[in-house]
């Protein structure tokens, strides 16, 4: 591919001992599927001989090969009678993901119940483990504390918690009564946290006093309390004490405040997590819900307006990630894994739902990725053997400007394999991240889809061979297609289009919370009983796919339209340049000029004559219309928490236009450079 030159040979061959081991190998074995070209067309849009579609063969199969549970049996696997749009996905079946990720892990021998679920280390330090045992007495005590506080079969509860043990707990114990959790992230302000309380209508909301960030502390309880005074619908707060702030708050006999590391307390409302959680029974009989009752009500920020709030089933969101994590990551017995992310974002449930499922153990992580030392998530995967490590490639390029030396000391053998999730990589920060950290050995699963599927459209599986920054192809029982403007498909053309789903999956949201209409026009109003994602897309000759960015970011200079991720990796391989966002402004000559905005290599001056040369270099790779017409040096990107840029919001500042939602921002300071700097 002319975009990755020099960088479009595969480099990744997977040995033939880990293929013949691999989950995905021994599913193909079973069902007498002789190559992974048979697989995909078995699984997706179906083959010659099979009555029904591949969709619907691989899905009826799944459950059963993958050992997950229903109470009772679906009378058919899907219902598409009104449509890929409102398809109902084992109808008649009767099941709760708790039972699935801890109640029949604990129930089991000692050495089942007594495995770890959860390995945990706080930014200062401390570490915990928790077993399954553990995991499924402090559930039952959650959901118990749940019914005493008047919460039935689907009713919401407010997740907005620090990365503590306690989330898993609180989300399974939900999952146990039938609750809808809505997790919220950490690191959201008042506003971000109070629309997604008044959205979905929360009368108990989970919090901490705090948690740990770059060595000091920040304190959710004052944010929860703003956001519950905006919201107007929280009846009961449960407060875990991360920070010590119970202690303060009864040694001095009076409400505290955030300056003194003290939290103000509500005495009608506010309950300490001992005091709500372990004063209860440690047994709680888990209901059996309908495939379709709600599990998880999960926000992903809208471009405008408020954010939408995904909806995800108890039968939906069990088989996708358990599907995702047994095949794609291989899941073994013995794995350790470690996604970096937080409760708030989709990776969160699935990283715990999709490993639970099998009796896996999830490693977790409180505090900043580079602290005390950019060192410390290698010194973290060293020191607790992680097999399994997840990051974005915004985050691994922070990382890499600091040099090979962060890598220096710490003994990365144990890991299998390497994901990445979020955003398009740039080749550079893919090799580094698969030579140096991976060793040239992990295969690095970049997987794509979202919130709305709590999965994967696209994903490699960790057999195949992998060139820097493919995705693979489809994900398993998956049918996925590129299409043009008109909706013809085009991904066989080595063309650019537009990703797009044609048929239903089990975790595709039933809808929005707010309602139909919406959900009809954000995702299916495009074309035809087609499922529009937003992303540009390609498929190479040699049959990988990649991703260009979102489609709405694409710039169309002189009639050619090409992806934001095309330029910037231009631009990312310069050796002065660590981080780079182009963005599309208007212009008279070619409709659309290129505008890029660059974070430079610590160390380096910005200076007219680099600003040229790397003008210069983009026109040689693209051509002249593809020079930038400006080039502004910056110092940050404004980002999410989980390392994105959030390139509509750099878009939006240079033209001086309303960037829509911005509550998943970490760094409102940037955007602000951004606009000083246009």
């Amino acid at each position: 591919m002319a975009e990755y030159e020099g960088f479009d040979e595969i480099v990744h061959e997977p040995d033939p001992d880990f293929v013949e081991r691999s989950n995905v190998a021994a599913f193909m074995r079973q069902y007498d599927i002789a190559d992974y070209d048979e697989l995909l067309a078995r699984c997706g849009p179906g083959i010659d001989g099979l009555e029904e579609s591949g969709v619907e063969w691989f899905w009826d199969e799944l459950p059963e090969y993958l050992g997950l549970e229903f109470d009772e049996p679906y009378d058919r696997v899907r219902d598409d009678s009104e449509g890929p749009q409102f398809t109902r996905w084992y109808p008649g079946g009767q099941l709760n993901i708790a039972h699935n990720v801890v109640d029949r892990h604990a129930g089991t021998d000692d050495s089942n119940r007594n495995r770890v679920a959860c390995i945990w280390e706080g930014e200062p330090g401390d570490t915990r483990e928790i077993t399954f045992h553990e995991l499924a007495r402090e559930s039952n005590q959650v959901a118990n504390a749940l019914v005493d506080r008047g919460i039935e079969p689907g009713d919401t509860v407010g997740l907005y918690m620090p990365m503590v043990p306690e989330v898993i707990s609180i989300l399974y114990g939900c999952f146990k009564l039938g609750a809808i959790a809505v997790p919220i992230f950490s690191g959201f302000g008042t506003e971000a946290v109070a629309t997604r309380i008044r959205d979905s209508g929360c009368t108990v909301l989970f919090t901490g006093d705090g948690f740990h960030r770059r060595g000091s502390p920040v304190y959710l309880k004052a944010t929860a309390d703003d956001a519950i005074a905006e919201s107007d619908t929280i009846e009961d707060v449960v407060v875990y004490d991360r920070l010590g702030s119970r202690d303060a708050i009864e040694h001095t006999g009076v409400d505290g405040n955030e300056e003194s590391g003290q939290i103000s307390w509500h005495d009608d409302r506010d309950t300490w997590w001992e005091d709500a959680i372990e004063s209860q029974s440690a047994a709680f009989e888990t209901r059996s819900v309908p495939s379709d009752h709600e599990a998880m009500l999960l926000y992903s920020s809208g471009t405008t307006g408020t954010p939408k709030g995904i909806v995800q089933t108890h039968a939906g969101v069990l088989v996708q990630c358990a599907k995702e994590i047994h095949f794609g990551f291989d899941q073994k017995p013995h794995d350790r894994f470690f996604w970096l992310s937080d409760i708030g974002w989709m990776m969160g449930p699935w990283t715990l739902i999709g490993n639970h499922a099998f009796g896996g153990t999830v490693f977790m992580y409180e505090g900043a990725p580079d602290y005390p030392g950019p060192d410390r998530l290698f010194e973290m995967i060293d020191r607790h053997g992680i097999t399994t490590f997840g990051i974005s490639p915004t985050a691994i390029r922070a990382l890499r400007k600091h040099g090979d030396s962060i890598l220096e000391g710490h003994d990365l053998s144990s890991l299998r394999l390497l994901g990445s999730t979020g955003e398009p990589w740039d080749p550079e920060s893919w090799l580094w991240f698969y030579e140096h950290v991976g060793r040239g050995e992990a295969p690095i699963i970049n997987i794509s889809g979202g919130t709305e599927i709590c999965g994967c459209f696209l994903m490699p599986m960790p057999t195949q061979p992998l060139k820097p920054c493919t995705l693979g192809g489809p994900g398993l029982g998956m049918n996925i297609d590129i299409v043009d403007a008109d909706g013809n498909s085009i991904r066989e053309h080595n063309e650019r289009g537009y990703l797009v789903a044609r048929d239903s999956c089990p975790s595709m949201t039933k809808s929005l919370w707010s309602g139909d209409d919406r959900y009809l026009k954000e995702y299916w109003s495009t074309w035809e009983n087609l499922w529009d994602h937003g992303d540009w897309a390609q498929k190479d000759e040699d049959g990988f796919w990649f991703l260009h960015g979102r489609a709405d970011d694409a710039l169309n200079v002189a009639g050619r339209k090409v992806g934001p991720a095309e330029i910037e990796g231009v631009l990312i391989d310069h050796e002065a340049v660590n981080q780079a966002a182009a963005v599309g402004v208007p212009d008279d000559t070619t409709g659309t000029a290129v505008v890029a905005y660059v974070v430079l290599e610590d160390g380096v001056e910005p200076t007219e004559e680099l600003r040229e040369e790397l003008r210069t270099i983009v026109g040689e790779e693209h051509g002249k219309p593809f020079r930038p017409k400006e080039i502004a040096f910056v110092s940050a990107f404004p980002k999410t928490q989980s390392g994105k840029i959030i390139r509509r919001a750099i878009a939006a500042a240079h033209a001086g236009e309303d960037p829509g939602d911005l509550s998943s921002m970490e760094n409102p300071e940037a955007l602000e450079a951004i606009k000083a700097a246009r």
